[in-house]
């Protein structure tokens, strides 16, 4: 497993858990773990990919643009985040900041997964993907978020 491959299987259960948390209603226990879940995932997600990802990226012109735009977005999810926070979850506008994090999140998975992993793939070669994996993988087992470690 690489980097991206990592990456994306998180990214996969990122999408799965804003699914789940836009077909909730109320104030009920089901939308209040899927959400404790969904802000973990998202925050260590981020670190972990700041980290281990971008702050490799960052240094090199071909990748430096696109690295800055995925902290950028991260910083949008964290401010929906707080606005959710904010709100009463049995609020109908709850559900509508929930909806819109999906977006976002649905938004900057795309961008990268599309875009910016096709540019990062040329600039960081195959055994530097893999450590990269190594160290991603590792923070994020952890914190007990994204897949489980994989022995390699």
């Amino acid at each position: 497993m690489d980097i991206f491959e990592a990456i994306k299987k998180d990214h996969d259960i990122q999408r799965d858990l804003c699914d789940q948390l836009t077909e909730t209603s109320g104030e009920t226990e089901k939308r209040k773990v899927i959400w404790q879940e969904l802000k973990k995932e998202l925050k260590v997600h981020a670190e972990a990919e700041e980290r281990f990802f971008y702050t490799d990226l960052i240094h090199h012109d071909q990748t430096q643009e696109d690295a800055r735009h995925g902290m950028a977005e991260h910083h949008e999810m964290d401010e929906l985040v707080e606005k959710l926070e904010e709100t009463e979850m049995s609020s109908p506008s709850w559900l509508g900041y929930a909806k819109d994090l999906r977006d976002k999140v649905y938004h900057h998975l795309k961008d990268e997964e599309e875009d910016f992993f096709v540019v990062a793939k040329k600039v960081l070669d195959k055994s530097k993907q893999e450590k990269l994996e190594t160290a991603y993988r590792k923070y994020m087992s952890d914190e007990n978020c994204g897949i489980k470690a994989v022995a390699h």
